[in-house]
């Protein structure tokens, strides 16, 4: 029995010096005084309650409502997020493990897309117009002409209503190669405005069918132009919306990013175009219509998309910046004046010409009469192996070369003919 009393004892020491780690207030007390004061402790909890824990919870109440209160203040939620934004890029540079801080980044990267998005489509769709164009179309199995409708979208450039598109939203005539039937010119154009369901009638005042651009205009003034941004600056990864009237949904938006700058491309018609190419969608509506940036400004016309069961997210806007000089022609002129060299071209790899006895270069088949070609004493038969002392392969080449210059400018060609080099200059004539 004094065995296990001592053992007993031992265990209320052992027990005494456990609560005095978590306790220090209960050192000297025997087991006994230890429970009879733990429950004295727990009637005087509504007295603790009272003067600790009561006035926790209302201070965690009152910091939430200030907080609250100033968050749906406009200037000071930004503030707010401001130094939500700042504490957190610290917070990374020092913590890249923290998962806490790379998840409010992410949170406040997202709401910024979205604000992006939202302010971007309200700024720009007042500049975006719906196109609809009807057209005569005559068949070998009918001798009574049929009626055909295309649609399209516009970009608004000037207050008084001039409107940017494509020539072939314009001009189907352009890319039917059916044998069968022919498409006219256009018969009527008309044109929807943002927000709008007035009709208006369109009027052609030019198309050009090597840039695929044409203007329209409609009897409005007070309109909102598009604000148009820099295509040359454009880089890979940045934000873009598609805008337009896709199958016939007007005021449609689509976003994406740029997926890549100065792609070159080819149209059904072979027509070529340097184009910025985007993943944002495009599809048949959109012609015409605006590919824009992060800040609602206008950076390209889309055109074309790719298209087929393996094909995804892949579209091309000709850029804003080439079509400044080409719309503000149509505009003055109702085309387009190119310089002109007046020679039909064939192309010569190394292959062809030393099976011909010939220089690499652009053979030329054909001269113009009264062209500038002829005028400089250019024949068929010869090859152009230069342009401005830059050695050519191809008529693009050549073309680039001479696209560069004014009606009126005179270009150094350098030609082979008879197994001898020899140098002329064109005067650069106006295209018929």
């Amino acid at each position: 029995m004094e065995e296990n009393q001592s053992n007993q004892n031992n265990n209320v020491t052992e027990n005494s010096q456990t609560f005095k780690n978590a306790n220090p207030t209960v050192t000297e007390t025997s087991y006994k005084e230890f429970r009879n004061s733990e429950k004295r402790s727990k009637s005087s909890g509504s007295g603790f309650g009272k003067t600790v824990i009561l006035p926790f919870f209302c201070g965690i109440l009152g910091t939430a409502l200030v907080i609250g209160t100033c968050i749906s203040v406009p200037s000071i939620k930004e503030q707010i997020i401001r130094q939500l934004v700042t504490t957190n890029n610290t917070s990374t540079n020092d913590e890249n493990n923290s998962s806490s801080t790379n998840i409010n980044t992410q949170l406040i990267s997202l709401q910024g897309y979205s604000d992006t998005g939202v302010g971007v489509a309200k700024k720009v769709q007042p500049s975006i117009v719906a196109i609809t164009v009807e057209y005569s179309v005559n068949s070998i199995f009918n001798r009574t002409p049929s009626k055909a409708t295309a649609r399209g979208s516009g970009i608004i450039i000037s207050e008084d209503g001039y409107i940017l598109t494509n020539n072939h939203v314009i001009n189907s005539s352009n890319s039917s190669n059916n044998s069968f039937y022919e498409i006219g010119k256009a018969n009527k154009v008309t044109v929807k405005l943002y927000n709008d369901d007035t009709e208006y009638q369109g009027e052609i005042i030019g198309t050009d069918s090597q840039t695929d651009l044409a203007v329209i205009k409609i009897d409005k003034t007070g309109l909102t132009a598009a604000e148009l941004g820099d295509s040359d600056s454009v880089q890979v990864g940045e934000f873009s919306m598609a805008m337009g009237s896709p199958l016939g949904l007007d005021n449609s938006v689509t976003a994406g990013i740029i997926s890549a700058v100065n792609r070159e491309v080819s149209d059904e018609d072979g027509n070529k175009y340097v184009a910025i190419q985007t993943d944002a969608a495009i599809n048949s509506g959109n012609s015409g219509g605006a590919l824009v940036n992060s800040k609602g400004q206008v950076i390209g016309v889309n055109t074309l998309k790719l298209s087929g069961t393996s094909v995804e997210g892949i579209g091309f806007a000709i850029p804003i910046n080439a079509t400044k000089d080409i719309y503000n022609q149509l505009i003055q002129y109702s085309k387009v004046k190119r310089p002109y060299v007046g020679i039909g071209g064939i192309d010569l790899d190394k292959e062809t010409a030393e099976r011909n006895n010939l220089a690499v270069g652009v053979y030329v088949k054909t001269v113009d009469d009264f062209s500038a070609a002829e005028k400089a004493g250019i024949k068929p038969g010869d090859v152009i192996i230069e342009a401005e002392g830059k050695k050519i392969t191809t008529m693009d080449e050549l073309n680039e070369i001479k696209n560069k210059k004014q009606i009126g400018d005179t270009l150094k060609l350098k030609i082979h003919r008879d197994g001898k080099e020899k140098e002329v200059t064109v005067t650069l004539q106006e295209q018929p």
